[in-house]
């Protein structure tokens, strides 16, 4: 009996310390941004379906191996920017408490988990289809990539938007095995909604930026004008959706879907002001996610109706 008093008292604290880290890692990846990409991926899937009409029981194993890929390459770019950005983080006030720089978390810790994390992805490819696996690689690269280019372009945020917008093309090529060219339209929208949403959330770095020498387009242009980019950034979004709503012949539903997003991004550039980004975080957090989630419905309803 004592002795396993013993081993319960070092047992506890053991799984107390596990679940702290799996929650400080939940936290660094910020695992709960995956709703800003997953219905747009989930979008393209349906509309490959729609396409196809092949949706059967098969359907809903690549729905969630589609799933399985996103979380596990948004996990792998998100741990890898942590890593390559940990110096900078840590001479930034606004992250320099973040949990590489605060010493939270172990940067051994950080390239295991992106190591897994890009398995975990390679996997999801595998299961999906051989075209899938071909291109992991390459979109690997891409997430990857994105991590060094405040160091050289003001157009960083695009390269971003590009690593999200591939998202439902991927899913596309899940569903359909081939590339439809009329799907980058969707690339497009996301492309730009995603660096014209990082535009405006990158404004709250522009001394930090300017100062360190970091490129983005707020340092390269300043506030104000970097908030009429952004605007014109989510315009050309707005009109990459009609073209594909055009293009794959939707009906009413999507353009309602298309009305709520316009509606929601001229919200978040109301509620952000250059002389005042106290709300930039409501504008990015909150705005951008149901950005995504009500696309997702108004299109999923318009497939399936």
């Amino acid at each position: 009996m004592a002795r396993s008093c013993r081993s319960a008292k070092i047992e506890i604290p053991t799984q107390i310390m596990s679940l702290k880290r799996l929650s400080m890692t939940l936290d660094m990846i910020k695992f709960e941004h995956s709703v800003f990409a997953l219905p747009f991926a989930l979008t393209g899937a349906m509309l490959a379906f729609r396409q196809t009409g092949n949706f059967s029981a098969r359907g809903w194993v690549i729905l969630i191996w589609i799933i399985v890929a996103m979380v596990g390459a948004r996990s792998a770019a998100m741990a890898f920017n942590r890593l390559v950005d940990a110096e900078i983080d840590a001479k930034n006030p606004r992250t320099n408490t973040r949990h590489i720089p605060a010493g939270q978390l172990s940067r051994s810790f950080g390239w295991a988990f992106t190591v897994a994390s890009s398995l975990i992805f390679l996997f999801a490819a595998w299961q999906l289809n051989p075209l899938c696996l071909k291109l992991a690689p390459a979109a690997l690269g891409v997430v990857f990539f994105y991590s060094y280019t405040k160091r050289f372009t003001s157009f960083a945020h695009l390269v971003l938007g590009f690593a999200l917008g591939i998202a439902p093309a991927a899913a596309w090529i899940a569903v359909s095995g081939t590339l439809d060219p009329r799907i980058l339209w969707l690339t497009a929208a996301v492309m730009f909604w995603t660096a014209g949403f990082d535009v405006i959330y990158s404004c709250q770095d522009f001394d930090y930026d300017t100062a360190a020498g970091l490129f983005s387009i707020p340092s390269a242009f300043g506030i104000v004008r970097a908030l009429h980019i952004a605007k014109l950034l989510h315009v050309l979004m707005i009109l990459s959706l009609l073209m594909l709503a055009s293009q794959l012949h939707l009906g009413l539903l999507s353009l309602a879907g298309i009305g709520a997003v316009a509606a929601l991004l001229l919200y978040e550039h109301g509620i952000v002001k250059p002389n005042d980004l106290s709300r930039v975080n409501a504008a990015f957090f909150t705005m951008n996610g149901w950005v995504s989630v009500l696309f997702f419905v108004f299109w999923a309803a318009d497939v399936l109706l």
